[in-house]
Order: structure tokens, then sequence, then C-alpha cells
């Protein structure tokens, strides 16, 4: 296979990494299975124009940049004070000092809570995170974690997870490969406590409602399915950015703000 495929191959394997999509999840939207997306990235099989253009859409990326070998696709986590960078052209889903440290002391106040119970993995995390920020923007309007979540086949994913747990492992929790009933399955356990000086006592009773609800016992299967029924997701594109104004119209069981009130003048 000539040089172009091998790097268009570690540049498709690099993106899927850096959005969080498993082998398997991105096979189901090419609709081929799990081994040709393993030989794709390996650079044992040719890419099909047809499958690059799918590819597009689910990476969110123009075509045109993505066959781009010379432009990176990456995951920033801003840094305070950080000078941007002019040398390197590409697409950043970028994520502001203020949104990583609320970010990392929600994860690890979820974690100390719920990380411990045997059916919370990472895919779980996913769905508890996506209904703290969705339910707290229905509410007031306002962004909690402010994550970026993208419809897939399993619900919705916080784009930036990957990246900011790779910025906390070994100082501020640990990664685990586990199994829950035969599957494999990846745990996070806090390594210290959250920082609750980050989260308002507002913050707090949204995301205890989530937490201390019945989907902190569901498993992986049961909260994806559950979120598909969500407005938000059913409203989205696979593989596009889930819009948080959505929130506002969802319906019961998912809609946590009670309108009755505001619709009397």
């Amino acid at each position: 296979m000539d040089s172009f495929y091998k790097k268009l191959s570690q540049k498709i394997k690099a993106i899927r990494e850096n959005l969080g999509f498993s082998q398997e999840a991105l096979a189901k939207k090419l609709g081929i299975n799990r081994v040709a997306v393993s030989q794709i990235e390996n650079g044992e099989r040719k890419i099909s124009a047809e499958e690059i253009a799918k590819l597009s859409k689910v990476f969110q990326i123009p075509t045109d940049i993505l066959l781009d070998l010379s432009k990176d696709i990456e995951v920033v986590l801003e840094k305070a004070q950080e000078k941007k960078s002019h040398e390197k052209t590409g697409i950043r889903i970028s994520v502001p000092q203020k949104n990583l440290d609320k970010f990392k002391e929600v994860l690890l106040y979820v974690l100390g809570k719920v990380g411990s119970k045997p059916n919370v993995g990472e895919s779980v995390l996913y769905k508890l995170l996506y209904f703290i920020d969705f339910n707290y923007y229905e509410k007031y309007e306002e962004q909690l974690i402010g994550a970026t979540y993208i419809k897939n086949h399993y619900g919705p994913t916080p784009t930036e997870f990957v990246k900011i747990v790779e910025a906390m492992e070994g100082k501020d929790l640990k990664k685990v490969q586990d199994s829950y009933f035969q599957y494999p399955q990846t745990k996070y356990l806090p390594l210290r406590k959250p920082d609750l000086t980050k989260i308002n006592a507002q913050e707090q009773k949204v995301i205890d409602d989530v937490i201390n609800s019945f989907l902190s016992d569901m498993n992986a299967t049961q909260i994806s399915e559950y979120s598909h029924n969500d407005v938000p997701w059913q409203t989205t594109e696979d593989g596009e950015v889930i819009d948080y104004e959505s929130a506002f119209y969802r319906t019961p069981p998912y809609s946590v703000r009670d309108y009755s009130d505001e619709d009397i003048q």
C-alpha cells in the first residue's frame, strides 16, 4: 500500500482515538465490521471514497481537511495564559481553562459518589455527565461543565473526556481495566477529593439529583438506551454535536424544569 494511504490510515486512527470512539463504534457508523476498521487503521486495506465521505460526517471534518495529511485534528486543553501556536494548522476542539477545571472537579465528585459501583464504567460516566450538563442547562439556561457531546450509537459522548482524563491520570485519578458480567469495562477511581469551591450549591444539587437517581444504577446498555429517548439525542444527526438548546423541548420523564408557571402571564 502506498505512503498516502498508510499516512491516511494513521490519521484516521489518531482522530478516532482523539474523539473517544472505539473501533466497533466507528465500524457501525461506516456500515462495516470492526476487523475492516482495524485493517484500515493498520494500512492493510484501502478506504473507499464512500467511506471517506462517511468518515467526514462522523468526525465532523471537511473531506479536504481529512485527506490533507499536513493538517492535524486535535483536542486541546488550554492552559492559563497559554500562547496560541501559529505553527500548526488544523481543526481544534478547544477547552478553556475554566471549563477544564470544572470538568475535573465534577468528574472527581461523581467518581467519589458512584465510581466504585460495579456498573459504573466509562460508558455510564459519559451518560451521567450528559444528564448533569443538559439537566442544568434546561433548569438554569447556563452551562455547568459545558462539555461538547456528540451523538453516536452508544448515546451522547463528551468529546473532551479522553484528553482530560489523560491529563488527570496518576495525579487526580487512576484508570482501571476491569470486566462487568464478562464484558470489558474501563473504570476510573479518584485519587483525591474534589475541590468543592469550584462547584456551587446550585450545581451540586443538580449533580446529586442525577447520581442519586436510577441512572447511576443502570448498566452501559440500559443507560445508553435510555439516553436514546431524550429529545436532544433524537433531534441530532449521527456524529454531530448535540445542541444544548434542544433541552428545552424535552418530554417527560426527561424534563427537569417546571414550565407551567412560566406559561402563565
